[in-house]
């Protein structure tokens, strides 16, 4: 009987550890986060990522965190990064999977990410705005952004958006502060801005009667119909008083951030009659709302 060949022995690649190779300069360059906002990720979703045991040279919690982060940061290809921490591309492709999910559940979504609609947080709000360009009464600003993805095998066209690559069009609402709010991120990249809005969350909460407890608005670009809850610039602004509308939401450039080649796609778009009548120059000096 022939002799068993001996199992050859497991050899693991010498791993990176962030934390000792770079210092808090190093670590915010490539993870975009120091080591006080990694170990917080990494309590947050230990429960989901943590190894159940020491064996094979597991990869502890926080190093998960930060070899999905890099990624995140980068989007450098899989094999490259995970050649700068010592795993292979299948190890790396499994740890942005499960760190993804972790972050994305419904608990943790719902701490960061929430719309409050009590009367002082939204006072809050628009006093920052406020203090920012003197435009009253503003809650919020949003915008949608295109998310580039892979081709999806499964209604490929309705991905291809307005300049010809595969995204989901997320529509994001944010504070003065660039904190998000409100998030939306399901729509392909066809949908126009117009059609997310009017069918989200957002747009329901201001419609309904007793929901909203202070009159206010967000703030939007061109691609935007004019409806109760957002406002946005005038088209073509005739008088002194649209073009003083128009300063604070128009970037340096005199054009708003609307890159759409489309106009909006809501019957009721009006946008060249995108402010109530009552809005006079006494609206930048002061917080009346309307």
């Amino acid at each position: 009987m022939a002799a068993r060949q001996q199992r050859q022995r497991r050899v693991f690649k010498r791993r990176l550890d962030p934390f000792t190779e770079y210092n808090a300069v190093g670590l915010i360059t490539r993870c975009h986060f120091d080591r006080q906002g990694i170990e917080h990720i990494g309590t947050l979703i230990d429960d989901f990522v943590s190894p159940a045991t020491s064996r094979n040279c597991s990869i502890p919690t926080n190093l998960q965190v930060m070899i999905a982060l890099r990624y995140f940061a980068t989007g450098k290809m899989q094999l490259c990064n995970g050649n700068d921490f010592g795993i292979h591309q299948s190890t790396m492709s499994r740890i942005v999977q499960r760190v993804s999910t972790a972050l994305t559940r419904p608990h943790i979504i719902q701490r960061y990410i929430k719309f409050s609609t009590d009367a002082q947080t939204i006072h809050r709000h628009q006093t920052d705005f406020h203090a920012i360009a003197n435009f009253p009464g503003v809650l919020g600003a949003i915008d949608g952004t295109h998310v580039k993805i892979l081709r999806p095998t499964v209604n490929e066209e309705e991905f291809v958006n307005r300049k010809n690559f595969h995204s989901v069009n997320v529509q994001l609402v944010v504070d003065a502060h660039c904190h998000i709010q409100d998030i939306v991120a399901k729509w392909p990249g066809s949908t126009h801005d117009a059609r997310i809005l009017r069918e989200s969350g957002i747009s329901q909460l201001f419609q309904t009667p007793g929901l909203i407890p202070v009159k206010c608005h967000l703030l939007g670009d061109s691609g935007y119909p004019w409806k109760n809850l957002i406002l946005t610039p005038f088209l073509n602004p005739a008088t002194q008083q649209e073009r003083r509308y128009n300063g604070p939401i128009i970037d340096e450039d005199g054009e708003s951030d609307d890159d759409s080649d489309e106009g909006s796609d809501d019957d009721d778009a009006d946008n060249n009659n995108c402010v109530p009548d009552n809005l006079d120059g006494r609206a930048y000096n002061t917080m009346t709302h309307f």
